[in-house]
């Protein structure tokens, strides 16, 4: 029984555990054909995907602003007028008999313009001459009759009333002879006014009398305006610089004048004193420009535009217009930070250079600004800088070819 079952065959393996592994084999199979097809799909959109999101990065390119000039020429109109200015009266009243100095005639000072006739005032100081005479000689009397009561009453020959009485009228006759004096010194001052001098050094700009004029003393009104006098060896230019520029307009700053007739020529010219207030109306400041005019070219009454070269309060940096953002919120820029970060800042202006600004306020020179900005552009967007843009000043035409075309 024993050998019977040494020659039995094998029992086969069961065909459970066979078909396991078929199926395993299978799926195996499966999962090879499937990774096969899924990873280069996967990896397929994933390559889309990034490159979808590069392409969405902004490629922009940059320029660093350009410091402004260390002095900035404000041009202002201005009207020159004579360092001194005056119109001559007559002092004394009378007939002019006669004038010496017409239009355009210049003058020295203490010389003489004209000669006034004044009839009343000699027959007033004739009379008060005569008053004075008088006056004199009744204080004399007065005096010589108080003398010979005081020597009376030392023998007593006389009462001490009489004696006051003597003494007071000679004071008062004292008096009146300086009273005479003083009225006979006023008529003499104005008859010394028959002759009119020139106050100063200047160039007579108008003659409103002739031979035989009535002549009022006094200035009550323009007809008794006999010259009008002015000093043009220097001039006066008063000059109404803006707000903006008021901390910069100081005494000793240099100004130069140009006008119409004088094509080409700037006269030099120093501002010597301002108004210290701005005037509420212009919100402008005054201020006095002086210049020297010795061969008197420049006239007085001329209309002239005034150059300052006023150093600016604060650095000012120059971009070319088309940095800028407008946006409904105000002026911006847009800047590159980090690297590839977009940081949009809020700007003030100053000139308009025509394709150039100034900007005098929200930007450093360290600061890169992004050239030609997209419409829609964020702070915090991520930014790609493929080119230098051409510097402030470069026409459009080559700062657009520049940031088109990469390093």
């Amino acid at each position: 029984m024993t050998e019977r079952q040494e020659n039995q065959p094998e029992v086969a393996s069961p065909p459970s555990r066979r078909g396991l592994l078929v199926v395993v084999g299978i799926l195996l199979l499966i999962a090879i054909i499937v990774i096969a097809g899924v990873v280069p799909r996967w990896k397929a959109r994933a390559a889309l995907r990034s490159e979808t999101y590069q392409s969405a990065i902004p490629t922009v390119a940059v320029i660093h602003p350009k410091l402004g000039a260390p002095v900035t020429e404000i041009v202002l109109p201005g009207n020159i007028q004579a360092f001194t200015d005056s119109p001559i009266y007559a002092r004394t009243s009378g007939y002019l008999k006669k004038w010496y100095a017409d239009i355009g005639t210049r003058v020295q000072a203490g010389q003489l313009l004209a000669e006034i006739e004044t009839p009343e005032v000699d027959q007033e100081l004739d009379q008060a001459r005569a008053d004075l005479n008088t006056a004199q000689a009744n204080y004399r009397l007065s005096q010589i009759t108080a003398e010979r009561y005081e020597d009376l009453a030392k023998t007593q020959s006389v009462s001490k009333q009489d004696v006051d009485n003597a003494n007071g009228d000679f004071q008062a006759k004292k008096a009146m002879v300086a009273s005479a004096q003083s009225n006979v010194g006023r008529l003499e001052e104005l008859q010394s006014f028959q002759k009119i001098y020139a106050p100063f050094d200047g160039v007579i700009t108008a003659r409103n009398t002739d031979i035989g004029h009535l002549i009022n003393s006094g200035a009550g009104g323009p007809t008794t305006e006999l010259f009008h006098i002015a000093a043009t060896r220097k001039l006066r230019v008063y000059v109404n610089v803006p707000q903006q520029y008021s901390q910069s307009a100081k005494p000793g700053l240099v100004a130069d004048l140009t006008l119409p007739e004088f094509p080409g020529r700037r006269f030099k010219g120093t501002l010597v004193r301002t108004a210290d207030s701005i005037d509420v109306a212009s919100r402008t400041l005054l201020v006095e420009v002086d210049l020297d005019n010795p061969t008197g070219e420049l006239l007085p009454g001329a209309y002239t535009e005034v150059h300052l070269q006023v150093p600016p309060s604060s650095p000012i940096l120059i971009l070319p217009v088309s940095a800028l953002i407008f946006r409904a919120q105000g002026l911006q820029v847009a800047t590159v930070q980090d690297g590839d970060k977009a940081l949009l800042k809020d700007v003030g202006l100053g000139k308009d250079l025509g394709n150039e600004v100034e900007v005098v306020s929200g930007l450093q020179a360290s600061d890169t600004v992004i050239m030609n900005p997209p419409d829609a552009l964020v702070s915090g967007e991520t930014v790609r800088i493929v080119a230098q843009a051409a510097a402030p000043g470069a026409t459009d035409t080559q700062q657009q070819g520049q940031s088109g075309s990469p390093d």
